[in-house]
């Protein structure tokens, strides 16, 4: 350990500019994990299934029926992703069941202009609706509009024999994948919870970074909070995909060994929340310069320990093959200054004056080093030397994951006229009806369907995500349109075209959500390659001028009625406030009800843990979108930002009374404690109450002559938990800081609740 100290004790050099050599290896390291990823596997897996349905019913039925069989396949591989084993069946159950009978009323009515313009309107509508279902209801959309697109794309059928043949053969491909998706699922579940764990450590790795980068002097705090934003929200994206996956059924030592990482790294997130506290008073502090550039080393060493773990799950190497992490304990003391001599241990008020940089910077170096230990801990847990501890997650494991059950109620709150997927739907359905009406009146007629399904995918429940996806389709189009030209150039045989057509949708499939430009490109390529088997076999005839024609109509018109009956952001951002002035609100108490000596189990603490990051998250999200909007309808950014950054700094301030009540509740008097822990509790559930019943802004109540100001972030002193005897009376000023800090997240809510003054914006 010695070597560790005297490389940690100089203080760290300016920052160079990476060189190629760098740059590379960085590109190499992206490169390999995105191909072991989650989304890769589960993109080849879909290759795959395509591959051998395809060629199994062309063996079978010739071309005519492969293709029909096809379309039930592609439709029924879009919700086919990462998922719980349980239940899975009812995660993909629905595309075929409302696929099949979309894909043959379309076919009933080809040759009836106006009815099937009625059919493709009113099956849009429906399909876009099923948005309101969240994330497990987006491929179903999708599923559904693809089935009726595609069969605009097949010939018309002679007869009502050949429709219910055509019928057959896409619901026979439909239930072979579906077959094929709920087995592999069992297949790669292994695979895909060490993927998703990966994942997650990773992203918190590069919050890591982000952290250290701010312990820097010259650190730019306010880029550096919104980058934390960005990095905590896509943090909280992928995490909720992982409790999905790994907390289910955690019931074998293998799944149990990662659902304890996934806990301990829970553990190591709030103890990174926590580093905020005082960081604005030690960087302004002359006195802590000299130790801060160590600090944000050990953090830096941790990022880089946790990195080379989240590559060692993606590698599938054995637990002995392993590296350990180092324990930094003893070098984070190594280097901060000695505490002053005390006779006697006891409180000091809280600081609002010059502060004591040797306290904070013990307290500083200690969060650090709870970091550190669950970063130990999750490297123990991966080479199989630690005991998982998961008595409640093993049999109530249901409670973290996402509902798979198919309630109305999620469809009946977005009936009103407000409701962004109401608007959303209405907004779809009069750009396909105007596509619909545009496509019969151009020269070219064959191929109407590519005009419509430009449009549904390019267009987006919100303004900023189809602008996006406008440039990217097009830019994806033009090169998918060259794939195509080449692959048709080789007069292909039928057998090699359903396996271009397998892998560019199983390709599409795989970068569906991380790039989209790819995703664009190879459902292009497989898309067009479909249609054009449905349409005219293997003839080699392709007009890639249309295409882009078609595809530029198709992005204008969705980029336009993006303006038609708009769901602007901050429409919805007051309700997602409020969410998140509950959910803090229900978080504090039951963090207060950890000291209780009626709770047993801190599983509903947990519950509310994951929902107050959630919707911080969503918050966070729906702030970013709402940059993408016309100046004129966006909502004041400073209140929101105000929101999130004081949402984080309480959850810090609960991080440290939870520290407390579980670990040293030993030193803690709890007969002067729990009185204090519940006035704090309803004190703080008061203040967000208010906040989150506020409809306009309201002056700001005048603070108690006590309360602490938290802008400058005032530091509580605390000793060394070996030395004192008696805790309680840190608890009690942490409760004094935390009650402060909600008293100054209802007046940032309060505020970021206002509607502001429109100028020549509807609503």
């Amino acid at each position: 350990m010695p070597s560790t100290k005297n490389t940690i004790d100089k203080p760290l050099a300016p920052v160079a500019p990476a060189s190629l050599i760098d740059r590379a290896l960085a590109a190499g390291d992206r490169f390999v994990r995105v191909a072991l990823s989650q989304y890769v596997t589960n993109g080849l897996s879909v290759t795959l299934g395509l591959v051998l349905i395809m060629l199994l019913v062309y063996e079978s039925a010739g071309l005519a029926g492969a293709s029909s069989a096809a379309v039930g396949v592609l439709i029924t591989s879009l919700p086919d992703v990462p998922a719980p084993r349980r239940r899975k069946i009812m995660q993909m159950l629905p595309a075929p069941l409302f696929g099949t009978p979309m894909f043959m009323l379309v076919q009933l009515v080809r040759e009836e202009e106006l009815l099937l313009g009625v059919v493709l309107v009113a099956g849009t509508f429906l399909a876009v609706m099923l948005m309101a279902w969240g994330k497990r209801g987006g491929p179903l959309t999708f599923s559904v509009i693809f089935s009726m697109l595609f069969s605009m794309a097949a010939p018309t059928p002679p007869s009502l024999e050949a429709i219910a043949e055509h019928g057959g053969w896409f619901a026979l491909g439909a239930a072979l994948y579906l077959a094929w998706g709920v087995a592999t699922t069992h297949v790669l579940n292994a695979r895909f919870r060490a993927q998703l764990l990966a994942e997650c450590i990773h992203s918190f790795a590069q919050i890591l970074r982000t952290q250290a980068r701010r312990f820097a002097p010259n650190a730019d705090p306010q880029a550096l909070l919104a980058t934390m934003l960005d990095q905590q929200a896509t943090f909280a994206d992928h995490l909720q995909n992982t409790r999905d996956v790994v907390l289910e059924s955690p019931t074998t030592p293998a799944r149990t060994r990662l659902a304890a990482m996934l806990l301990s790294l829970l553990e190591a997130r709030d103890h990174q929340l926590a580093c905020d506290l005082d960081l604005d008073t030690l960087l302004e502090h002359d006195g802590s310069t000299a130790t801060l550039p160590a600090l944000q080393k050990v953090l830096n060493m941790t990022a880089a320990q946790l990195e080379r773990l989240s590559l060692n799950l993606l590698l599938g190497r054995s637990p002995h093959t392993i590296v350990p992490f180092a324990d930094l304990r003893s070098t984070l003391a190594g280097v901060l200054p000695p505490r002053a001599p005390e006779t006697r241990i006891e409180p000091e008020p809280l600081a609002t004056g010059a502060p004591d940089a040797v306290a904070l910077l013990h307290n500083m170096a200690d969060r650090i080093g709870h970091i550190n230990d669950e970063a130990v801990r999750m490297a123990a847990l991966a080479r199989n030397e630690a005991t998982p501890e998961l008595a409640a997650v093993r049999t109530q494991w249901q409670l973290f994951v996402s509902p798979t059950r198919w309630a109305f109620a999620p469809l009946l709150g977005q009936l009103s006229w407000r409701a962004p997927t109401l608007r959303y739907a209405l907004r779809a359905t009069l750009a396909v009806a105007v596509g619909y009406a545009v496509s019969l009146h151009l020269p070219w007629a064959g191929h109407k369907y590519w005009i419509l399904t430009t449009i549904v995918v390019v267009m987006r429940g919100n303004l900023a995500q189809t602008v996006q996806r406008r440039n990217q389709r097009v830019a994806g189009t033009l090169l998918g349109c060259v794939l195509v030209m080449a692959v048709l150039a080789t007069h292909p045989s039928a057998r090699t075209l359903f396996l271009t057509v397998a892998l560019g949708m199983g390709l599409a499939h795989a970068f569906a959500l991380r790039r989209y430009l790819l995703t664009s490109i190879f459902a292009t390529l497989g898309g067009l390659l479909q249609a054009h088997l449905l349409l005219v076999g293997v003839s080699p005839t392709f007009a890639i001028g249309e295409r882009l024609a078609d595809t530029l109509l198709g992005a204008l018109l969705a980029w336009l009625f993006s303006y038609v009956l708009p769901a602007w952001e901050r429409n919805q951002l007051p309700a997602l406030v409020r969410r998140s002035m509950q959910a803090q609100s229900q978080h504090a108490k039951l963090a207060m009800a950890l000291g209780s000596p009626t709770e047993t189990s801190d599983l509903p603490w947990r519950l509310a843990r994951r929902e107050a990051y959630d919707s911080l998250s969503a918050l966070t999200l729906a702030t970013q979108r709402s940059l993408a909007e016309p100046s004129q309808v966006r909502p004041p950014l400073a209140p929101l930002e105000a929101v999130q950054a004081r949402s984080y700094q309480l959850l810090a301030q609960l991080t440290a009374v939870k520290s407390m009540l579980l670990l040293r509740r030993a030193q803690l008097n709890m007969d002067v404690a729990l009185p204090a822990l519940q006035a704090a509790s309803k004190q703080i559930g008061d203040e967000l109450a208010e906040a989150s019943a506020a409809k306009a802004a309201k002056p700001a109540a005048a603070q108690p002559a006590d309360a602490p100001p938290i802008a400058g972030q005032p530091f509580q002193p605390r000793p060394d938990p070996l030395l004192a005897a008696d805790l309680t009376p840190w608890l009690l000023r942490r409760l004094t800081l935390a009650t402060a800090m909600a008293r100054e997240l209802k007046q940032a809510a309060t505020q970021a609740q206002v509607k502001p003054v429109e100028q020549g914006a509807r609503p």
